[in-house]
């Protein structure tokens, strides 16, 4: 998939400021601070498009993303982590867990994963509750960089053993070197030609 141009559209707080189902969805889920905005801007070739912050927590709503004026990639709350109220983070959970089941122009969730860690429970409740939901995923391990080659293919191994999937289910990325970052692109071109 060539990205040829990318923009904000809109930040959404509630299921009825969803914008119209034009186009195909792909979402963007992981922990809080997992790299989801890095890894976003990466692919769309921009440093800034999507806010980034050291900071967890910093994204509050779902944030729409036009790109190539014929997709939309919406970046979700990270979930885990967050200096915010409980009412607030179950008024997430409301918001994302109502996208994800009635969205019908929803077509893949990529779940981002920190390759150094072992899987965090959050991650498998994630990718449980996606496959109980009968709703696509593709697991993307972020943040190659922190590790050697072979760490890299340890850890990878371990993650695919944990969540019962083969490396051809997966991709590998780094958002500062951009491994990765191409075959994830190839990956959504080919999911997108059954949309």
């Amino acid at each position: 998939m060539q990205i040829h141009s990318a923009r904000f559209l809109t930040s959404v707080h509630a299921l009825g400021q969803l914008p119209a189902p034009d186009y195909p969805e792909v979402a963007f889920a992981g922990r809080s601070n997992v790299g989801k905005s890095s890894l976003m801007n990466r692919l769309v070739g921009r440093k800034n498009l999507v806010k980034t912050s050291a900071r967890p927590g910093k994204t509050r709503g779902l944030n729409y993303f036009l790109i190539n004026e014929t997709l939309y990639f919406v970046d979700l709350p990270g979930y885990g982590f967050a200096r915010v109220s409980k009412k607030e983070q179950a008024g997430w959970q409301e918001l994302i867990t109502g996208y994800l089941l009635r969205r019908d122009s929803l077509h893949l969730v990529v779940v981002i994963i920190d390759l150094r860690h072992p899987l965090k429970k959050m991650d498998r409740d994630l990718i449980d509750w996606l496959r109980f939901h009968e709703i696509r995923y593709l697991p993307v391990y972020t943040k190659a960089d922190k590790l050697s080659k072979n760490k890299q293919i340890q850890h990878a191994s371990s993650l695919d053993a944990a969540l019962g999937i083969s490396r051809e289910d997966r991709v590998v990325c780094s958002s500062v070197t951009g491994q990765g970052c191409e075959e994830l692109r190839l990956r959504l071109a080919f999911d997108a030609d059954s949309w």
